[in-house]
């Protein structure tokens, strides 16, 4: 076994020091994903080498993206790389029947 020397782990591990995470705030067997009820406010933790702590609280999944990836929320919504696809007529699908 190849033991990793103790200062390459350290290095690693320092380097999430500070890292942000948004938890939904629910109780009970409610819900878990972030996607699930994006208007329930969110704790936004932070990693301080050794565990999550509480950071702040958002209002809700847009406010906490924004406190998660500032650049994002800054920068214009950019053009899709290639145009939308008309929708095809009805029997024009994908999907074929067999000859």
């Amino acid at each position: 076994m190849d033991d990793e020397p103790l200062s390459e782990w350290a290095e690693r591990r320092d380097a999430k020091i500070g890292r942000l995470r948004a938890v939904p705030i629910f109780f009970g067997d409610g819900p878990k994903g972030s996607h699930l009820n994006p208007g329930a406010p969110r704790v936004i933790e932070r990693w301080n080498g050794s565990g999550w702590e509480v950071f702040t609280v958002a209002a809700n999944l847009n406010e906490a993206r924004k406190l998660l990836r500032p650049a994002d929320a800054e920068s214009p919504a950019q053009e899709p790389a290639q145009p939308a696809r008309p929708p095809l007529a009805p029997g024009r699908g994908k999907h074929r029947k067999p000859r």
